[in-house]
């Protein structure tokens, strides 16, 4: 999520996209011009959006239905949340279509939706932020959560607090949500339950903690984190978050028990490891990162053991594969890509089928 969170070009870390290819129309090409040489771990694969910037597809937990964030025109508005229909393609607008929004997920019941917004307290797009300090994610003060049916009516703040509250998942078990906050002055993660109340701190230290999910039985939570290690770090990460801002340029995976205690790192080659999916069976974890890139700029898909050991590149694509997310039999995978783009920065919805024997 970064999206991150925030959006895609937040959570794209930098979607850096090839030179524009390939068709323009609402047709996806077959199958085997999808799939890429090396891609061994897919068979047939599906383009379900077409147009603008679009990720962070997940699952109604019936596996019935997607949900993500999209800004179908370049350049114009901010992100707004949608549901698409795998079968058919068609999408439905459940967010306000004001502010910005980011990080949607179904309630376990499929009747609502989770997603963050910033439309309460302005109709209009956030500024961007100030990179004259490098490359920089904004952390928006002003997201806050909220709940809604799942045609987006009758939509309910959960969050009221001051300070950025967003990057929020339900457990499969539907006894908790979990999110990021700076409510205490850092970037940790908490939860609550589906109300909005009892809020608990699961993460203490000093540094980002985000992008978290349960595990298939909700025992377990991955996440990923930054955390500054020397002082210089220290100081930066500080002296930005200040600023509502975060540099991602180095994000590790990170597992532990879903009130926080067991944490484990998952990864440690120092490239930016983000959006971590659970693999239906509890024991791997699949996410995105830019480890074999020299240059940052080419993000693919990998697959990890829950112990570390294990690690599998899973795309082979250029530009940015990233948001891997497991349908909950295990079957599909919905991913966001630049493969196919019909123009420059053009970001969209794969549905690709998921060979687990290989």
């Amino acid at each position: 999520m970064i999206r991150h969170g925030p959006s895609l070009l937040l959570a794209g870390l930098a979607i850096v996209s090839p030179t524009a290819t390939h068709s323009q129309n609402n047709e996806s090409p077959n199958s085997s011009e999808l799939v890429k040489p090396g891609e061994s771990r897919f068979g047939g694969m599906r383009q379900l959006t077409f147009a603008g910037e679009n990720a962070e597809a997940y699952w109604a937990f019936d596996g019935s239905s997607l949900i993500f964030q999209s800004s179908p025109v370049p350049g114009e508005g901010c992100d707004q949340i949608y549901t698409l229909d795998p079968a058919t393609g068609a999408r439905q607008l459940v967010s306000t279509g004001k502010g910005r929004t980011t990080c949607a997920y179904f309630y376990p019941a499929g009747d609502r939706i989770l997603y963050s917004s910033t439309h309460h307290h302005d109709p209009a797009c956030p500024a961007p932020p100030d990179r004259s300090r490098g490359y920089v994610w904004p952390i928006h003060p002003t997201f806050d959560i909220f709940a809604a049916d799942a045609d987006g009516s009758n939509p309910v703040q959960l969050t009221t607090g001051t300070g950025y509250d967003a990057e929020a998942t339900f457990s499969p078990t539907g006894h908790r949500i979990i999110f990021t906050s700076l409510r205490d002055g850092d970037l940790d993660l908490y939860s609550m339950l589906p109300d909005g109340s009892d809020v608990r701190r699961v993460t203490d230290r000093l540094g980002y903690d985000g992008g978290a999910f349960y595990s298939p039985d909700g025992t377990k939570i991955v996440w990923r984190a930054h955390y500054p290690e020397t002082p210089e770090a220290r100081e930066d990460y500080l002296s930005l978050l200040a600023d509502g801002l975060l540099r991602p340029s180095a994000l590790e995976i990170w597992v532990a028990d879903a009130d926080g205690s067991n944490p484990r790192r998952l990864t440690d080659n120092g490239a930016a490891n983000f959006a971590p999916y659970w693999h239906p069976s509890g024991e791997k974890i699949i996410f995105s990162s830019n480890m074999d890139d020299p240059l940052g700029r080419d993000f693919e898909i990998y697959l990890i053991n829950i112990d570390g050991t294990g690690l599998e590149r899973v795309t082979y694509s250029e530009g940015f594969d990233g948001f891997p997310v497991f349908h909950p039999d295990g079957t599909r995978l919905a991913f966001s890509s630049n493969r196919n783009m019909s123009h420059e920065g053009n970001t969209n919805v794969f549905l690709v089928e998921w060979l687990d024997g290989k």
